[in-house]
This record gives structure tokens, sequence and C-alpha cells, in this order.
């Protein structure tokens, strides 16, 4: 424990939170400020064996704040849970630097054996309302956890989890976005605009026949070059044009969904300030 990291979490709140106004406000109302305190004394008296001590300390600091952090949990630095209410840190948890749990999140055990039991939160992970995530588990560097989701299973860096159970919404690679953009041009309307990393079953649906499409659009320009070196003509006739009205309204779909990212559907389903 140093007073230089307790600083860092009631200075990082400020980042996170934009109802923050002022220090004297969150050393004063913010519960997540006062648990990661109470839990940064409380560890410190677990580590000199004051074994008792420290888990009043943090009985204490459950029934003042609604948070259960076990005073045995390995917490990094600039920690910030929001709101609070609900949250429960097993004994054996890890968690990273730069990490932000929301209210109701359980970093829970799935045995009753000694031992490494909870998971562990790589550096900037972030866990959405509601969420478990249980076991002896990895959550990798940025990954970023829904609201309500069930965790499991392994999670790698950089992706997001929602579900339940919890399944990793992977972004589209940079060829696979450059590819679907042509496409969506060359038919006049912007289906592009529904994020491939959202869990949205119509805009996959979308995205996959836009990669079929262009598949099929490279075999057909190979079979119309192989066609012209024979002397046949037929591939130089235009193909006629779609007409720009008939997708107005996925236009105005892409549009809308365009303005909002996954990482923000993480977060603000969740700050109600």
């Amino acid at each position: 424990m140093s007073i230089k990291h307790i600083r860092e979490d009631i200075a990082c709140v400020f980042e996170r939170d934009p109802a923050a106004r002022n220090t004297f406000e969150v050393i004063t109302t913010y519960p997540g400020v006062h648990a990661i305190v109470h839990y940064r004394i409380a560890n410190w008296l677990w580590r000199k064996n004051f074994k008792w001590l420290s888990r009043l300390l943090s009985t204490f600091s459950r029934w003042m704040t609604g948070i259960e952090i076990h005073p045995g949990a390995t917490i990094g630095r600039r920690f910030f849970i929001d709101h609070g209410m609900g949250v429960v840190v097993g004994e054996t948890a890890e968690i990273g630097d730069d990490c932000t749990l929301y209210h109701g999140v359980t970093l829970g055990g799935t045995s009753w054996n000694k031992g490494k039991r909870h998971p562990t939160l790589k550096d900037g992970v972030v866990v959405g309302a509601g969420a478990k995530v249980l076991g002896p588990i990895v959550v990798g560097d940025n990954a970023r956890i829904g609201s309500n989701a069930v965790v499991t299973k392994e999670v790698p860096d950089a992706v997001t989890v929602v579900g339940i159970p919890g399944r990793i919404v992977r972004k589209a690679t940079t060829e696979q976005d450059s590819r679907r953009k042509a496409m969506a041009e060359k038919m006049g309307f912007d289906s592009y605009g529904m994020a491939d990393e959202m869990p949205d079953p119509i805009a996959r649906s979308i995205h996959n026949m836009m990669d079929h499409m262009h598949a099929v659009d490279d075999k057909i320009d190979r079979m119309c070059k192989a066609l012209n070196d024979l002397g046949d003509n037929t591939c130089n006739e235009a193909l006629p044009e779609l007409k720009e009205e008939n997708f107005v309204s996925l236009s105005e779909l892409g549009s809308s969904n365009d303005a909002v990212s996954s990482d923000d559907d993480v977060k603000k389903g969740q700050d109600v300030n």
C-alpha cells in the first residue's frame, strides 16, 4: 500500500466518470473509491499476517459501500469501480492496472478447493454491469466484458465478450473492412455502418453476403478475362445500375448505428449519472 497508489485511484475517476466534478466530492461520496482505499489498507494487513483484522476491515467496507473485496485479492494501479453496489472480488482474483468494474460484477470461483480459483484480469479490462467472470481464467489486455455476460473461458486480448454463456465478438480484419466497404459503395448503400463487432445477426448476415459477393465478383472477373482472351466480348456489356432509393432505409440505419462504438455500448448501458 502507498499514498501514491491511493492518489492514482482517486485521480483516475475523473478520466472514466464525466459526473465527477472535484476531488472533495470524489473522496467523500464515491463508494468505489472508499472500497479501494479500504482494500489497500486491508491488503497491507493481510500481507503482514493480520488476517482477522484485515477481514474485519473488509467486512466493514462491505457494510459501508456494498462492495466486497477480499483482502487477499491482488489489485493493480488506477482501479475504478463505478457505482459499485453488489461488486464481489474473490480471494485469489488478480486485477491489472487501469481496470474498471461496474455495479453487480462478480469475479468469482467455481471450485471449493484451495489454490487459484478466481479470474485474472490483465491491464485495461472493462467489465460491464452485472457481468460474472468465474473460475481461474485469464481475461486478456484491454478486453471488454458486456453487461450481464457470464464468462467461464479464457478471453484473448482486445476483444469484446457478450451473452450467456459469454461469446467472443471479434472485429473484422483490415482487409475485410476494405473489401466490405468497397462492395457497399458498389451496391449504393452503407451497410458497413452496422459495426461487425456488435452482436447483431442481421449485420452479420449482410456482411457474410457481402464477403460471398466479393468472392463471386472475383470469379466472374477471371471468367470474363478468359473469355476475352478467347475473343468473346460478352462481358464488356455494362451491368444494370442499382437504384440508390432502394437502399435509403439501410443507409439511414447504417448512419445512425455508425455513431456508436462497441466500447461505448459496454459502458453507456451502465452509467446512469
